[in-house]
């Protein structure tokens, strides 16, 4: 595997940025988050009202990451062999019948999942038990998903008739939840000056599989402080009412605090957004700035929060606050 340098990690992420920034306008901190998410090797929830480039951003970033995409329109009627892929009977050339393994479009490197909540929780399921162990398992026979691999699953915020809301414990399997908001005239007016031109994605190659898992691999590397560490930890842990010495803004505003899996994507994607800075260590502001996409989806907040027209993010923002403090 080729070894990069920390100058070199920098210079390939700003090119990644400016190929996509030729087929997407604005949508900054998720073009950000969304390549973070790629090189730590997790998957991410894209929400956003129909039309703001959902999946134009994972078009634009399969060609520029020059990896195998797969497209799957989640829909009612899809089933997990639809996705996953099944044993087929075939004749061979003596008339003898049998068994081989048709793969489904999951076996390719990167995946949107389009209109996740749309599918019935028994097609959701394989498609996170694929998300989780990238393998897949027919009839007893394992099959590998090549690496890397990564999972850009959609949702629409607004219509919820016939759709089914991902449980907490499977939204968990998320490394982060990023909100595409709705452009602003300026952008828009890009948008449609861009579209004018071509429908088409004209992003080009900058990296590749094996590039992304050097990466990845020296993104490991990177040292993280003991005091930054339990920082992020307690921000994962405060969020929890019911430990003894959590924060009031849990008591005030929050009904359900995140997972263990928070406090690992924190650390994991910090040292990427350091990497991204060209620093080889990782300080307060990214664990910070990474804790909205890590805990939006993690938390749940409470009737006080709503009562009071608080946000998620609002609140975690009040939950920074006093670990600040505290710290």
């Amino acid at each position: 595997m080729k070894k990069l340098e920390i100058s070199e990690f920098a210079t390939l992420v700003k090119k990644i940025k400016e190929e996509v920034h030729k087929d997407v306008v604005g949508q900054e901190e998720v073009i950000d988050n969304v390549i973070i998410a790629i090189l730590a090797g997790g998957n991410v929830l894209l929400e956003g009202v129909p039309g703001v480039g959902k999946t134009r951003l994972v078009r634009s970033l399969s060609q520029t990451l020059s990896l195998p995409f797969s497209r799957i329109q989640f829909t009612p009627d899809l089933m997990p062999s639809d996705l996953i892929g099944m044993n087929i009977i075939e004749k061979d050339e003596q008339g003898k019948l049998n068994t081989r393994f048709q793969k489904g479009p999951i076996f390719a490197n990167l995946i949107l999942a389009d209109e996740i909540n749309r599918a019935t929780p028994k097609t959701q399921s394989a498609l996170l038990e694929v998300m989780q162990e990238h393998s897949v398992t027919v009839s007893n026979q394992t099959y590998k998903i090549d690496e890397p691999f990564f999972v850009m699953a959609t949702e629409n915020p607004i219509e919820q008739d016939g759709t089914y809301p991902l449980p907490e414990a499977q939204m968990d399997r998320f490394m982060f939840k990023l909100v595409m908001e709705f452009p602003s005239n300026e952008e828009l007016e890009n948008i449609v000056n861009m579209t004018q031109v071509t429908m088409d994605e004209v992003a080009t190659k900058i990296i590749d599989g094996p590039t992304i898992l050097a990466m990845r691999a020296l993104a490991k590397d990177v040292p993280v402080l003991p005091e930054i560490v339990t920082y992020a930890m307690k921000l994962v842990s405060s969020s929890h009412p019911e430990l003894k010495d959590t924060s009031e803004v849990a008591k005030k505003y929050i009904r359900y605090g995140a997972s263990p899996r928070a406090g690992q994507a924190l650390i994991t994607t910090a040292k990427i957004r350091a990497l991204i800075e060209g620093r080889f260590n990782v300080s307060y502001e990214d664990i910070d700035a990474l804790c909205y996409p890590i805990l939006r989806h993690r938390i749940k907040i409470n009737y006080n929060a709503i009562n009071e027209h608080l946000s998620c993010d609002e609140v975690i923002s009040l939950l920074i606050q006093e670990n600040k403090k505290g710290h």
